[in-house]
């Protein structure tokens, strides 16, 4: 008879290399002495004329900004780069791994970055910049913890749990990832 452990480690084993899915660990990148999985893929380049240096993700084209800013500045830094842009949002876990992956490639020294997700007023309720619906979330074990206060109103990726989301003080200076709708952008090439 096989003792419960037994059963929940075959079971465990099972999930993991039948899909052939497995996670690796990768030297090299480092966010608070946590490795991060290299599965990693690249999205597609944005096929926008004059934006190929940005990358489709989802109905998107993003782009990561090396250059450090407070959540407000890094939103109006968004709006200059491109008509439409704004701090990305996120809707989907393809979407969320397509963003590690970029911030990875990109600054794989410095992973956190400043999404465009913020709590609404002390009110416990978070919205994406853009407007879009708040449909999708992945938080650090134990976040949000300041839900309800002004003291952390702003949402960042890679605090803790690479890949997951914390809520930070909007005023801390962080790298950040800009997004504009393709279709917005190409009708504004065909006007």
């Amino acid at each position: 008879m096989w003792k419960s452990g037994s059963i929940r480690f075959v079971l465990l084993m099972t999930l993991l290399f039948e899909s052939g899915s497995f996670l690796t660990m990768e030297k090299g990148f480092d966010v608070d002495h946590t490795n991060v999985t290299s599965w990693c893929r690249m999205p597609e380049a944005c096929d926008v004329h004059g934006f190929t240096d940005w990358f489709k993700v989802g109905r998107h084209c993003v782009k990561y900004f090396y250059s450090r800013a407070n959540f407000t500045q890094a939103e109006f830094k968004c709006r200059s780069k491109a008509p439409g842009a704004h701090l990305v949002s996120v809707h989907k876990k393809k979407e969320n791994d397509y963003l590690l992956c970029l911030v990875k490639k990109s600054n794989p020294k410095n992973l956190r970055i400043w999404l465009g997700g913020f709590e609404f007023i002390k009110s416990g309720k978070f919205f994406w910049i853009d407007g879009s619906h708040w449909n999708y979330q992945i938080w650090t074990q134990g976040e949000p913890n300041h839900m309800y206060t002004n003291t952390e109103e702003c949402i960042e990726m890679n605090w803790k749990e690479v890949g997951k989301w914390n809520d930070d003080s909007c005023g801390v200076k962080k790298n950040y990832i800009c997004a504009f709708k393709q279709h917005d952008m190409l009708k504004v090439d065909q006007e």
